[in-house]
């Protein structure tokens, strides 16, 4: 499952740390940084895997891929 967005991306010197606790580029008070390690902790949980792609300008696009039950 893939979701992209049209906002203005992640630039690339901070890809690398969206999913790190307590990480975040909004202003103090604003967020804890919590949530995108929240979401990749439970993926992990599950047996999945969560990936970050972007182009800054033009794109952010998170792909969960989960196992199948066979």
């Amino acid at each position: 499952m893939s979701f992209r967005d049209n906002g203005p991306g992640i630039k690339p010197e901070i890809l690398g740390k969206v999913f790190d606790p307590f990480f975040t580029t909004k202003d103090v008070g604003d967020g804890m940084g919590m949530g995108l390690s929240i979401c990749h902790r439970i993926v992990q949980s599950y047996g999945g895997e969560i990936r970050v792609q972007s182009e800054p300008g033009k794109f952010c696009e998170f792909t969960l891929e989960f196992p199948t039950k066979g």
